[in-house]
């Protein structure tokens, strides 16, 4: 009986062992490691939008739009033409190019405090000739998970039916307005592949002239005009043959891809 009884007090002993002060203190400890941190935060979702027609929007970016707390747009007003399209009621934060650093603080408090976020752009893909890459690099900063959600792109749109070659390209996003073009252009001709870049309507036609007399008279070059849109164009040809093509009232939105 004795033996029992010792038996019973040993077991009843171990197992609250399991309970002391020291084991206790490990465990609080752990709940501050930085991944239980990084768990009770919220994640920023860069979601890519239509770059012109509407049925451009994938169902997981719709779902992605209805699950977030807050969404970041560069203008409330055109993020509002989708959202409404899309029946989806959620918060906007205007971010945009002229944002200052309390913006980004302001979205980044959102995320810390365990709220999730989703950046959009006017059109395309965030991140991409846009600001959003600063709010990824100051969310990563904070240990915040950010999620792509993929979607049109005017880049990848216009290559995939330029007719000129894929397999290696070169993207410049906007030139620059004044200083630094013929840098830009002598950088355009020596390239071995496609290289893509967008302009303004204003000043399409004046880039077009000042790249010929960098290009070989024989260079291919295509642009895309309106892409996704009712007047979507492609003018494809040497860089002489687009630029006669090019119609005087210049309008909308280019991408332009020269294979010198």
């Amino acid at each position: 009986m004795a033996r029992i009884v010792a038996r019973i007090v040993v077991r009843i002993v171990t197992h609250n062992t399991s309970h002391s002060p020291e084991l206790l203190g490990t465990r609080a400890t752990a709940k501050h490691e930085p991944q239980f941190e990084i768990m009770n935060k919220g994640k920023l979702y860069i979601v890519a939008t239509p770059i012109g027609n509407l049925s451009d929007f994938t169902f997981r970016a719709k779902n992605t739009l209805e699950m977030v707390d807050v969404i970041a747009c560069e203008d409330t007003r055109h993020a509002s033409i989708l959202l409404n399209h899309y029946a989806v009621r959620k918060p906007l934060l205007s971010f945009h190019s002229h944002s200052g650093q309390t913006k980004v603080d302001k979205i980044i408090e959102y995320l810390n405090n365990g709220s999730n976020a989703a950046l959009i752009s006017d059109a395309g893909t965030p991140g991409i000739s846009d600001p959003g890459y600063v709010l990824v690099q100051e969310a990563l900063k904070n240990g915040v998970t950010v999620t792509p959600i993929p979607g049109a792109s005017a880049v990848i749109t216009a290559l995939c039916a330029s007719g000129l070659p894929t397999d290696k390209f070169l993207y410049l996003g906007f030139l620059p307005i004044k200083k630094g073009r013929q840098t830009i252009f002598k950088k355009i001709a020596e390239s071995e592949h496609t290289v893509v870049f967008y302009e303004s309507p204003h000043r399409l036609k004046k880039t077009l002239e000042q790249l010929k007399d960098y290009l070989k008279p024989t260079s291919k070059v295509a642009v895309a005009k309106e892409l996704t849109k009712i007047y979507e164009t492609f003018y494809r040809g040497t860089i002489f043959e687009v630029i006669k093509q090019i119609p005087e009232n210049v309008k909308g939105e280019y991408v332009v891809m020269v294979l010198p």
